[in-house]
């Protein structure tokens, strides 16, 4: 029911809101939520499907949908202009800290923050007294405010849903960061300061939507045109056609592999993260000796948060469709103490700096200060980026010492420490056969100048290093009495076995173990192969720098890497998952001989030794599930590096540290910068393709699990992913239907 006073050119609406009433809005929000998927902060990026909204479609339709809902080109002048005041606003409230001057009133929230504010912001009610006066009676919580607009802008309740997804959707990537917040934060960001709920973000869109764009109605026409003019079918046939000359290829390859018929103890064992760029460093390493490579999601099935004692820093290093069971505290291998100091001494010269270099004065006195010696300093990184990097070094540890750290693991009861224990070794298939040393190998990288850095590093721990994780389960599996509960359970760990930790550099190839204090035996072991990790690393940066369009030797590779690495004007220091195009889930045999150019993500399986299916259950609901995201992410960055990606490295600007704008007012970039995924500004590097699922176990098991799972029956059903079966019982290959029946490869 509503009472309508006109007052001048704006009406004030009284909207009495029934229960039925109520009920439709509140669906509405819901379902509009339904179409954003989140966008995690610079502080730790994880790859997602941006059009995971569109999930519940046939692939064809969701991208036909998708591009019509995020396009960026063509909106409403009127929206456009709708889009730069919600800009303003978000900014200033989602700042975490780049600014010095702060907005205040955010402890209120979102909503209640702005519309005490906004009183004072006459570009959007140009002081129109109507305006003004509207807005002060608005109603007092969000849904009111919704349902009030809603009617003020002649919304009718069909076409409420579909106007409110717009007001998502038309500005996505803010859209995304609130998702993030709301449904997806971390510990730290989950009890933020500054809340913010869906209904707010929403009631905050259609406040300024009315006061801007009274005939916003119209945006549901023009909705209604775009889609009717969306054409991918040419795009989808292309898309199509490189898939299946891809899978053919890829087939005919694995096919020809042989399972080994005798197998002697390995020098020594590595477990690689699954990631695509560990693929053709375990292949250049298996050339080097008698070494074995495994792959494993990289928190090695330890979900767990990790507290820094000396920074203070905790965060959650796990995947994040997972919550953390145990926390994990690093300690120094130093006096704490001294290791603080330094940190704070640190941390309050950056503290000065940035309040010296944000506020609104000061700037132009710290130019007058040190404008010579910043000038000289550019000068230095520009032309000896390794000169830049080993004085800074060298400035930092004068500042604050090098330190290293131990995970304490007390805090995990042992039971539990077996369960990790067992499920990794379990679902790797590394129950027997243990050779001498079994290295645990993380990932992470290391660039300069780079806001998209931590993109790069381990999305199963949740964008950060992969490290720590594998010194948790190196120190269990090391334990003595976690071993005597292994044998209980069939796996038997020979005294002689010891298990280390180290992380592979994705952007140097360098791979650094975490040895300790090893004796004897173990240190000539661990040397050799150190020194073979050295020649892999050569040998792969050779290949890699040839993609980088770098000529060099496999001699000089690995400086040519690790200078790019420390150079600060390179926007493209290594290639990351580009290229991604498979998953495959089997032994190491099935792909050991097979080039397969750093495309593939690789899961360690012996279906023999999981005779109830659960680690492949497993593999299939996270692993594969995360990979599908890095890869629809690469995709969709890749498909439209506006709509869906990150534009260009050399126009961005860092926006509340939280994430990247183009120029200083556009939306939230929500992907991949350009230079990820393209050689150029016109010639893309990464190609149009679904993820493809490659599987070694009797199909019936596959098929099993596919209908158990929601999740796989809507991206195999609706055509996101592909399946591949090689069943060894019946030796042939089989792809999954849409239907989810099996037909031959082929």
């Amino acid at each position: 029911m509503n009472a309508i006073v006109k007052t001048g050119s704006m009406e004030q609406t009284t909207r009495i809101v029934s229960g039925n009433d109520s009920r439709s809005v509140d669906t509405a929000i819901s379902n509009s939520w339904k179409k954003i998927a989140p966008f995690w902060p610079l502080k730790n990026l994880i790859a997602v499907n941006p059009a995971a909204g569109f999930e519940d479609l046939k692939f064809e339709d969701g991208l036909r949908q998708a591009n019509v809902y995020f396009q960026q080109k063509e909106l409403p002048v009127e929206m456009q202009q709708v889009n730069r005041e919600s800009i303003k606003w978000l900014q200033a409230f989602f700042d975490q800290g780049q600014s010095t001057i702060r907005m205040p009133l955010r402890n209120r929230g979102l909503l209640k923050s702005v519309l005490s504010l906004i009183r004072f912001d006459k570009p959007v009610h140009k002081n129109h007294k109507q305006k003004i006066q509207w807005l002060e009676n608005l109603p007092q919580s969000p849904d009111g405010i919704i349902a009030e607009t809603l009617s003020q802008l002649g919304i009718q309740s069909p076409d409420q849903e579909q106007f409110l997804t717009l007001m998502l959707t038309t500005l996505p990537g803010w859209a995304a960061h609130v998702q993030y917040r709301t449904n997806w934060a971390d510990a730290q960001d989950a009890v933020h300061p500054h809340p913010v709920t869906q209904a707010e973000y929403l009631a905050l869109r259609l406040v300024l939507t009315s006061l801007i764009w009274p005939g916003a109605k119209e945006l549901l026409r023009w909705h209604r045109q775009a889609l009717q003019k969306a054409d991918t079918t040419r795009t989808y046939s292309s898309i199509s056609g490189s898939e299946i000359t891809y899978q053919q290829g890829l087939v005919q390859q694995l096919k020809a592999a042989q399972a080994p018929q005798n197998s002697t103890r390995a020098d020594a064992q590595l477990v690689f993260c699954i990631d695509v760029r560990s693929e053709p460093f375990r292949r250049a390493l298996e050339t080097q000796g008698n070494y074995e490579t495994y792959g494993f999601a990289g928190f090695f099935g330890v979900p767990v948060s990790i507290e820094n004692t000396v920074t203070g820093e905790s965060y959650a290093s796990c995947p994040v469709l997972l919550k953390p069971a145990y926390q994990v505290k690093e300690t120094p291998d130093v006096s704490h103490q001294t290791c603080r100091h330094g940190h704070d001494r640190l941390q309050g010269i950056r503290k000065l700096y940035q309040s010296l270099k944000y506020t609104f004065t000061t700037p132009f006195s710290l130019v007058e200060a040190m404008g010579l010696a910043s000038g000289l300093w550019m000068g230095v990184r520009s032309l000896s980026p390794q000169g830049a990097a080993s004085l800074r070094s060298a400035v930092k540890r004068s500042i604050a010492k090098d330190y290293t750290v131990t995970p304490d693991i007390t805090g995990i009861p042992i039971g539990q420490q077996v369960a990790f224990g067992s499920g990794a070794l379990k679902m790797m298939g590394l129950t027997e056969n243990f050779a001498p040393l079994v290295v645990l190998c993380g990932h992470g990288s290391t660039t300069e100048n780079n806001a998209y850095a931590t993109a790069l590093d381990c999305g199963a721990c949740g964008g950060r290093h992969g490290a720590p994780n594998a010194r948790i389960l190196a120190t269990i599996l090391n334990n003595r009495e976690v071993r005597t509960e292994l044998k209980k359970q069939q796996i038997e760990i020979p005294g002689d076995t010891l298990f280390l930790a180290a992380e592979h550099n994705t952007t140097t190839d360098e791979v650094e173990i975490y040895s300790g204090h090893t004796e004897g035996g173990f240190a000539l072991q661990v040397q050799k192969l150190r020194n073979d990790l050295e020649l892999a690393r050569n040998e792969n940066s050779c290949r890699r720098s040839a993609e980088l369009g770098v000529k060099t030797s496999i001699k000089e590779a690995g400086k040519a890497t690790a200078l790019r690495a420390k150079d600060w004007a390179q926007v493209r220091p290594e290639w990351g998952l580009a290229g991604n195009a498979a998953f495959i889930v089997g032994p190491r045999w099935l792909t050991r001989d097979v080039n397969l150019e750093g495309r593939s993500f690789l899961h360690s399986y012996e279906w023999e030794k999981d005779n109830d299916g659960s680690s492949l259950t497993t593999i299939l609901t996270a692993p594969m599930v995360v990979a599908q995201w890095i890869n629809a992410q690469y995709f969709f960055s890749t498909l439209d590096n506006v709509a869906f990606g990150g534009g260009s490295k050399v126009t961005k600007n860092i926006t509340g540290k939280i994430g990247i704008m183009q120029g200083n007012a556009s939306d939230l970039m929500h992907g991949l910068p350009l230079q990820s995924v393209y050689r150029s500004d016109d010639e893309p590097y990464h190609q149009l393709m679904r993820l493809t699922v490659v599987v070694y176990a009797p199909k019936e098991r596959i098929e099993k699990i596919v209908h158990q799972h929601a999740v796989l029956q809507k991206l195999f059903g609706n055509g996101w992913v592909h399946m591949i079966c090689f069943d060894p019982r019946e030796k042939k290959q089989f792809q999954l239907n849409l239907d989810l029946t099996w037909a031959h490869f082929g």
